[in-house]
């Protein structure tokens, strides 16, 4: 049954606690709700993670820079075991030497155990799927291998079809090779993509999702959003939003920007801000202005990397949602449709730092969405490479009148402070000042005068004798 296999999925549909790295650190993504109110962050499987060896690996060698973190590999390790294993690998000798190959730290000692698994069982798909994952060098050659991991798949899913319900044992087979089927499948899709097969890989992942219509977790309606967007399908991403941004189900920078980004285009080729604070805003631009409102609440680090104001790096391969992490994978994969629509960066250039006069503050309270958690930067410093500058949650800034006030407030303690403690070195220091500060009067007098220019002399005469003189009058 399809709850059957639901409940086997759960790690591809959730991921990890923000907390030290253990095997049992997933869980899946209920309604929006119960996801907020968890006190600590969740990290997310990336649905268009890139290929080690074809992407990850090549940027290396170009860079001499490590795109990934320990801990993300770490965490990727953990979905590898917890995805392409079971209880039943003793029973057959290639996937117990895969169950070992996913262990392994050494990329080299993977890709060997990868082969001795295929020397024991040409069908072996797992030993496919790290061969793909790892080795290839090129999205080609990786298409090749999870070609060959698909049929496989395929017969091995099957046999364990017509003998599920005879063990538990066998149940656990077939969650498995239902694990390693949908990975496998899904990751050919994004071979389609990246390879310039658009359409192709549109109906791959549309079969996909009929295949497995109650799997809508794994997201991969993202990479659905993606392919449409760039066929300019916008209709379709319409009908995909229709169906995916809905209050019962979880949020993403994808969901949330994808909506703002078609409501912008109806209105963002003739958008004008020197018009539009003449004569107002139409009804179409409120609704494009609101949505960009909307998704800029859920992510406020997306449009520093879509106006180009941050450089970006290659995306992690799981991301912490509304967090630095996520943003870059996002603004990855779709600066490209921003682009692509005349004026739809303009808007959002003029519009974005509005949101953050909408969010109350202190921003223990939230507008559309839950408060913003304030562990994200923690958890995007071990997600993202150290050589990228983290984007913090921006914070608003104070009123100058509330600075001014504060510090004359600290002055009036200190002053008031040292009074108490010193008091004959503050009379010294405050005749001191009023000297400085003060004016002379004889000065004064004199400059009105029109002639009186040194204080000491007036017309020859000591000014003690001036005084005197003036009091017998």
């Amino acid at each position: 049954s399809w709850c059957f296999f639901l409940l086997h999925l759960r790690p591809l549909i959730g991921g990890a606690e923000n907390s030290p790295p253990a095997p049992a650190a997933f869980s899946a993504g209920e309604n929006e709700t119960s996801r907020q109110n968890m006190p600590e962050c969740k990290v997310w499987r990336n649905p268009l993670n890139l290929f080690r060896g074809a992407e990850y690996s090549r940027y290396m060698w170009v860079t001499g820079k490590e795109p990934l973190t320990y801990y993300d590999m770490n965490l990727s390790a953990q979905d590898h075991q917890t995805f392409f294993t079971c209880d039943t690998d003793a029973l057959r000798p290639s996937d117990t030497v895969m169950q070992k190959a996913w262990r392994e730290r050494n990329p080299q000692a993977r890709i060997k155990a990868a082969y001795q698994a295929l020397e024991l069982n040409n069908d072996c798909a797992t030993a496919y799927v790290l061969l793909a994952e790892e080795e290839a060098t090129t999205i080609v050659d990786a298409e090749k291998y999870f070609k060959q991991a698909l049929k496989a798949g395929e017969i091995i899913y099957r046999k364990s079809q017509n003998c599920h319900s005879q063990s538990p044992q066998h149940e656990a087979q077939l969650r498995r090779d239902t694990n390693v089927l949908v990975y496998v499948k899904r990751r050919l899709a994004m071979c389609a993509r990246k390879l310039g097969r658009i359409r192709e890989a549109v109906k791959m992942m549309r079969d996909l999702m009929k295949e497995f219509p109650l799997l809508s977790m794994l997201n991969i309606h993202e990479n659905l959003l993606e392919a449409l967007l760039e066929l300019q399908a916008y209709a379709d991403v319409q009908a995909v939003l229709a169906k995916y941004d809905d209050i019962s189900l979880p949020k993403s920078a994808a969901i949330c920007y994808t909506a703002a980004l078609l409501k912008a285009r109806a209105v963002s080729e003739r958008f004008s801000p020197e018009t539009a604070s003449k004569r107002g805003l139409s009804t179409a631009e409120i609704n494009a202005v609101e949505a960009i409102h909307r998704a800029v609440e859920f992510n406020p680090h997306v449009p520093k990397y879509l106006l180009e104001m941050k450089s970006l790096v290659l995306p992690p391969e799981h991301i912490l949602k509304r967090g630095d992490s996520e943003a870059v994978a996002y603004a990855f994969f779709h600066l490209q449709h921003w682009k692509r629509i005349e004026g739809a960066l303009n808007l959002l250039h003029c519009t974005w730092e509005g949101t953050f006069r909408m969010i109350p503050y202190p921003l223990e309270k939230g507008h559309l969405f839950y408060p913003y958690p304030s562990c994200t930067e923690t958890a995007d410093r071990e997600l993202l490479p150290t050589f990228h500058e983290v984007s913090v949650y921006p914070q608003k800034e104070l009123p100058f009148f509330i600075h001014f006030t504060a510090g004359l407030c600290s002055f009036s303690a200190m002053l008031a402070l040292l009074t108490h403690q010193f008091p004959e070195l503050m009379v010294v220091f405050a005749k001191a000042v009023s000297t400085l500060w003060l004016p002379n009067p004889w000065s004064v007098q004199g400059q009105v005068g029109g002639g009186l220019e040194q204080p000491g002399i007036v017309e020859g005469v000591p000014a003690q004798d001036k005084v005197l003189k003036l009091d017998d009058l």
